[in-house]
């Protein structure tokens, strides 16, 4: 797959909801990945006038390092805190209409995310799986709830200084 097939199919498997590698990163990730040993060329192609490929397969040391990864992506329950969370219990001395400002932002920017996940959804690819339904399902859920949990705080935003 030439790099510019290799950032196309990156943007159509949303590789953005599974991977902070962003498409154009890709050689550089590339490159990082066979310094470390987790791949190596395998061969080099070339199409009609298109430039070189580089054909890469994963190592025995890549195979470890990927199993190890999954081990500790399903070990990993742990819910990091969210910096919102922090800005939200030290609000007591904003403005209660500029708090609802920043909240009614965030919202829209979690629905506009929403919103392009949902779009995508119109668009499948060819080989996508029901793991990928289920990924981009996740995804939608979890920007879901975070847009549930803000409108709770605009809900409450009067009653964040009164004593429980």
């Amino acid at each position: 797959m030439h790099g510019h097939q290799l950032r196309r199919d990156a943007r159509l498997d949303r590789a953005e909801l599974w991977s902070r590698v962003k498409p154009g990163s890709l050689y550089g990730a590339l490159h990082r990945m066979e310094d470390e040993n987790l791949i190596r060329p395998l061969r080099t192609e070339q199409q009609g006038g298109l430039p070189a490929r580089t054909v890469y397969e994963i190592t025995d040391e890549g195979l470890r390092e990927l199993r190890a990864l999954r081990e500790e992506a399903f070990a990993d329950v742990e819910i990091r805190p969210d910096v919102v969370d922090l800005a939200l219990a030290v609000s007591a001395d904003l403005d209660r209409e500029l708090l609802r400002g920043y909240l009614d932002d965030r919202i829209a920017a979690l629905r506009a995310r929403a919103s392009r996940i949902e779009h995508q959804l119109d668009r499948r690819w060819p080989d996508q799986s029901h793991v990928d339904d289920l990924i981009v399902d996740h995804a939608r859920m979890r920007i879901q709830s975070e847009i549930d949990w803000h409108e709770k705080v605009l809900a409450d935003i009067d009653k964040l200084d009164a004593p429980r």
